[in-house]
């Protein structure tokens, strides 16, 4: 690179390099704070675009289909989105090992522009099903080739210091989501609900093409096709039968249709053949080899309990304070606002004191425990608990995931080869993602079947269990159908049913603290991912990072 690219680079907020004369790759020039923040701004914008549009569409789905009809394939604007989305997640970080994450990362948000773009455009259910399944298969390459990128330009010893923004992003998006998706559908159109990502997606492809230029050099390689296509449709049987089982009344199938049946079966042979073949690949979509690193192993088991229990569990808090307490949609955003104060607060501190003393196994420790008092207070709720106890559970909760979420992913950056390092980044969210749908496809079903126990157990005739029944499916909306006498049992049936969610998801909480303690804990190294990256002939620096108590 001339003396004029390397000044050009670095004003515009990237390291800059040069080649020796022995043709290694020096390290990169630091970057200033200030030019970090400018990198961060365009990162952040990709991540959130992604990040709304997993709460933003909750609060439009009625009325898109008063407008579009097809109310049996609703449930299919949502399983769309996620199955496209996790699906496409180790792919974007093995791809962007190999070409680059810039322009990979600039591809996600093109394909997440025009699918938004269709999507607000569509004219029947169809339309929309179809084009939330394009914008999914961007959001896949949004979130984790934002935080790959961050581990190529910050070391993971300073990375600390700017866990909060991620933090920020993704706490705004849940509060902020719910918010926008009432105000558009109830002010403008719920098209508006997919046009508000263009000005947004616009702005986030300007910034990241004046101002991120990450050095990268290409290695000889053949892509995994084969491996590509196993783990697409595994994940994606995987996904259609989680999403659509137990719904047979609600476009869906019961659990032992043969439809999800089958589906499970083909995600276990898909699933056993990638095995497999991952093992013989010459450029593997998810080397194995990775598994033999225990804190690439253990933190994502970690993040898939994780997301297990919390998004499992935590999907339900909504809907206890809108059908039980009669909050509105967009009061109960509010509402959960203790929850996302407590995810940024604890990433913010966590990251900090991380920077300062250079380790990071307590917090996930700390974080685990955290979650599982959390559960264990949300578990006593009752339907008249003051609203201050509940937001102190919430609160408690989210400086559990504060403590735990963005410290999983600085772990595995810190602890794979740099070519690796977008394989590592996916390989988190995909397993967090994983563990979150199978989370709420099973405490899905134990919430179904709590509820129809209770209801049970509190009342024999047969007419009222039918009229609790009908409310209970159609929730809020068909309580005012109900007397005072049935009204209490319906409160009670589902603040049962949520104590009971809650309280199961402590055991699992506690697994993943043990798990916890048995993460190693290498020394943070004081390098980006640029610095302890490749020479251009495509040999790997390997520099170990040793236990911090070595």
């Amino acid at each position: 690179m001339s003396q004029s690219s390397a000044d050009d680079a670095a004003r515009a907020g990237a390291p800059a390099t040069a080649v020796g004369e022995s043709g290694e790759l020096p390290e990169p020039i630091h970057m200033s704070h200030k030019q970090i923040l400018v990198v961060l701004s365009g990162l952040m914008l990709g991540m959130l675009l992604a990040a709304l549009d997993q709460t933003i569409v909750a609060t439009a789905l009625p009325r898109i289909t008063s407008d579009l009809g097809g109310q049996e394939h609703l449930a299919w604007v949502v399983t769309a989105y996620l199955l496209t989305s996790t699906a496409s997640t180790p792919l974007y970080g093995k791809i962007s090992d190999l070409y680059g994450r810039k322009v990979i990362f600039q591809v996600a948000i093109v394909i997440f522009l025009v699918g938004s773009a269709l999507a607000g455009a569509s004219q029947n259910m169809t339309e929309l099903i179809f084009t939330r399944a394009l914008q999914g298969l961007g959001a896949g390459g949004l979130i984790t080739l934002a935080l790959a990128i961050i581990g190529d330009v910050i070391s993971p010893r300073e990375r600390g210091r700017y866990q909060g923004y991620f933090g920020a992003v993704f706490g705004l998006s849940s509060v902020v989501g719910p918010l926008l998706g009432g105000f558009f559908t109830e002010q403008l159109s719920w098209r508006w609900v997919f046009y508000i990502n263009l000005p947004v997606g616009v702005v986030a492809l300007v910034v990241t093409s004046v101002v991120l230029d990450i050095p990268f050099h290409r290695r000889n390689h053949r892509v995994d096709y084969i491996g590509a296509a196993i783990i697409v449709a595994g994940t994606s049987a995987l996904l259609l039968a989680l999403s659509l089982g137990g719904k047979a009344h609600n476009g869906g199938f019961a659990w032992g249709s043969t439809q999800i049946v089958g589906l499970f079966i083909i995600a276990a042979v898909l699933g056993t053949a990638f095995v497999l073949w991952e093992g013989h690949a010459e450029e593997p979509i998810l080397p194995l080899r990775l598994f033999r690193n225990k804190v690439f192993t253990v933190a994502n088991v970690i993040g898939f309990i994780l997301g297990f229990t919390m998004f499992g569990a935590i999907v339900y808090l909504p809907l206890y304070l809108q059908v039980v307490r009669g909050a509105s949609p967009t009061m109960s955003g509010l509402e959960l606002l203790p929850l996302m104060v407590g995810v940024l607060s604890a990433s913010i501190g966590s990251g900090r004191i991380i920077t300062k003393i250079g380790r990071y196994k307590m917090f996930p420790i700390i974080g685990m425990v955290l979650t599982a008092l959390g559960f264990f207070l949300m578990s006593l709720v009752q339907e008249q608990t003051p609203y201050a106890s509940l937001a102190g559970a919430m609160l408690v909760i989210g400086l559990g995931m504060g403590c735990v979420m963005q410290v999983l992913v600085l772990a595995i950056q810190n602890s794979v080869p740099y070519r690796d390092l977008g394989v590592g980044t996916s390989s988190n969210a995909f397993f967090r993602s994983m563990g979150s749908s199978i989370g709420v496809a099973v405490f899905g079903a134990l919430v179904t079947n709590m509820l129809a126990n209770y209801v049970a157990g509190h009342t024999d005739n047969l007419a009222d269990r039918a009229k609790l029944g009908h409310a209970l499916a159609n929730g809020e909306a068909a309580k005012g159908n109900l007397s005072d006498s049935l009204l209490h049992i319906f409160n009670g049936a589902y603040v049962h049913a949520i104590n009971s969610t809650f309280l199961w998801a402590v055991p699992l909480v506690l697994v993943g603290l043990a798990l916890a303690f048995v993460l190693p804990e290498k020394r943070l190294s004081t390098k980006s991912g640029l610095g302890r990256g490749a020479p251009p002939t495509g040999g790997e620096v390997e520099q170990p990072l040793a236990p911090v108590l070595e």
